[in-house]
């Protein structure tokens, strides 16, 4: 097998794992363009996956990446859902119409996401924005798609879910004794984004630990810093030198950043395919990947014990037990 680096690029592991993408279902949140869940979609087009679902909050954004998916292979089957991951009933809704359109998903990709929202804000059912669009809507939509997963899991080479996280998670454990800031008065929106990352991470490890045993696995991947997604536009320089205090006062440790400081927009995919695609990787689930490789991630974020209150906190906000 190839061993890759932080320099790897998407279509370097699209050309090693082409065997694993053809014919199979693949379903992508927060895929419209520019995103690293469209530079993911269009990159598995150029090996022939039966289909690419994107499920994504705005067409008008998903519809140059459908169009760019067709003029690459035409015989490709592609869906879009409209979803916004942050209202429960527009996530049931979409998990109805997706396993509609993918009775069997092969790989699910949750990539879709917001970063440090700086005012305080809730969402429809009162959770805090931040942790609702990062990690409880993927956590219901990945629960609702579950039979798809399970379906594709017998089969050969299993079923994935990979979930994007960050870097940041460093920024801070999951604050269970006040996930939801106190109503705003102690809110800040890197705390917002660490805790929301670090769920990511924590619900990998639950995901896995529930269905591994029926082929589906998990991994929580940081794909690195790019500036072509434009999440981070709204902040500024100083927001980010705010960094290191924050990482200090939640967690006692000192920040690093990270090399390569930035990566460009085919490189940006490169860790989470890998994870969707490495045949290696299932046996080596649940995992944390950066830089293409499996790397150690904070205590915190994989303790039995954090990841079991995650998992009944997250049931708990979504008003839905799951079983398996």
């Amino acid at each position: 097998m190839p061993v890759f680096d932080e320099t790897a690029t998407s279509e370097q592991v699209i050309e090693a794992f082409a065997s694993q993408i053809k014919g199979r279902t693949f379903v992508i949140t927060g895929a419209g363009h520019p995103s690293i869940g469209s530079q993911i979609a269009v990159s598995l087009a150029r090996s022939a996956p039966a289909h690419i679902l994107i499920a994504s909050r705005t067409g008008k954004k998903v519809d140059p990446v459908l169009e760019k998916i067709a003029e690459i292979d035409s015989s490709i089957k592609t869906t879009f859902v409209q979803v916004d991951l942050t209202d429960h009933e527009s996530v049931r809704r979409a998990a109805k119409e997706i396993l509609a359109a993918a009775p069997k998903i092969n790989v699910l990709i949750n990539s879709a996401g917001v970063m440090a929202i700086k005012d305080y804000t809730l969402d429809k059912q009162g959770i805090e924005l931040q942790l609702s669009a990062n990690h409880v809507g993927h956590f219901l939509l990945t629960n609702l798609l579950a039979p798809a997963l399970i379906a594709a899991g017998s089969e050969p080479g299993g079923a994935r879910v990979v979930n994007l996280t960050s870097s940041g998670f460093f920024l801070s454990p999951f604050r269970f004794d006040d996930w939801n800031y106190s109503g705003g008065k102690t809110y800040d929106h890197w705390t917002g984004y660490g805790q929301a990352k670090t769920a990511n991470v924590l619900f990998s490890y639950g995901l896995n630990e529930r269905l591994g045993s029926r082929g589906v696995t998990s991994t929580a991947t940081h794909p690195g810093y790019n500036n072509d997604t434009k999440l981070g536009n709204h902040l500024t320089y100083d927001d980010y030198a705010e960094i290191p205090e924050v990482v200090k006062r939640n967690t006692g440790k000192d920040w690093v950043w990270e090399s390569p400081r930035s990566k460009t927009y085919t490189q940006i995919a490169a860790t989470s395919l890998i994870a969707a695609l490495d045949p290696e990787i299932p046996a080596k689930s649940p995992a944390y990947l950066m830089n293409s490789q499996i790397h150690e991630a904070a205590p915190y974020a994989t303790d039995p014990e954090n990841v079991e209150k995650l998992w009944k906190l997250s049931e708990e906000l979504v008003k839905q037990k799951f079983d398996y």
